[in-house]
């Protein structure tokens, strides 16, 4: 039997061209694989359920141990930026000075 932890898994949306937001969610799966892969398919469900208007493909696991409950949400923020997609991932996340592992 393969013992499960508990994860939080980043997750970044757009909302129109200058509203964004970092989502937190909260996962228990086998491994950091597993909780980026079970997040990203709830990114897609949010979007579709008019959370956001789109999931822009970045997601960040942390393994966090002990035991809160799936699918819990523990961090969001909303940002207003003129930035087009792209170049918001790349000010924001893609810097070069994350520690995302």
């Amino acid at each position: 039997m393969t013992k499960l932890e508990w994860f939080t898994v980043r997750c970044i949306f757009r909302f129109s061209p200058s509203t964004y937001e970092e989502r937190i969610t909260l996962w228990q799966a086998s491994d950091i694989d597993a909780a980026l892969q079970l997040a990203e398919r709830e990114a897609i469900t949010y979007v579709d359920e008019g959370g956001a208007e789109e999931y822009l493909g970045t997601a960040q696991a942390y393994r966090i141990g002990d035991k809160p409950e799936d699918s819990a949400e523990v961090f969001s923020l909303l940002r207003h930026s003129s930035l087009s997609a792209n170049e918001y991932i790349e000010n924001f996340f893609s810097t070069g000075d994350e520690h995302t592992a």
